[in-house]
């Protein structure tokens, strides 16, 4: 059994419910966006709950506000803005969002690679939260954003090296910090 096998639930198939939705939400996105998209896999040709777009790094603040604001579309919710290792793969990672429409009670994935060293651009001009998300993402990935505001760890000690979630970070790469780390004077303010 995988993704595709159809189980019955209280709120009915994804695939019967959301089916005809995802597909000319598809269309409109190819058509308006072309080469932006890369590629698109949508459920159950996929092995894939749901559509995934895979866009160009550069193009992430324009597809995203598109699909935020657009009749149709209204994916106003940033579920999950994470990132992934794929080593050995080219692009090393993949930037994921997961978008939840309140409207439409649907959801879309949205991908784009980012090669080691390169930066992506920040989302926090379409949602504020995304802050927090790409501090994360580079506190334990290393991925860099163009025009974020504040891009500093948010989890781990500003001393410690590294980005623990990359797949070749070692195993068992403790570092101790034998004293606390220092108050910035700047973050009481």
């Amino acid at each position: 059994m995988d993704v595709r096998t159809r189980i019955p639930t209280l709120y009915g198939d994804w695939i019967d419910k959301h089916g005809p939705t995802w597909a000319a939400q598809i269309e409109g996105i190819l058509a308006k966006f072309g080469n932006k998209i890369l590629s698109v896999e949508v459920p159950p040709a996929a092995a894939t709950d749901v559509p995934i777009l895979r866009v160009e790094p550069s193009a992430l603040p324009e597809i995203l506000a598109f699909l935020k604001v657009e009749p149709g579309y209204e994916y106003g919710f940033l579920a999950d803005y994470t990132a992934s290792d794929e080593t050995p793969r080219k692009p090393r990672f993949d930037l994921i969002l997961n978008l939840f429409s309140h409207t439409k009670l649907c959801r879309i994935r949205v991908k784009a690679g980012v090669a080691e060293g390169s930066e992506a651009p920040t989302l926090i001009g379409v949602w504020d939260g995304a802050n927090w998300s790409e501090r994360e993402i580079w506190d334990m990935f290393g991925i860099r954003f163009t025009g974020h505001p504040d891009l500093r760890r948010i989890l781990m000690d500003e001393r410690w090296v590294g980005h623990p979630l990359r797949k070749d970070y070692p195993l068992r790469g403790y570092q101790i910090q034998s004293i606390p780390e220092p108050i910035d004077p700047e973050m009481l303010k």
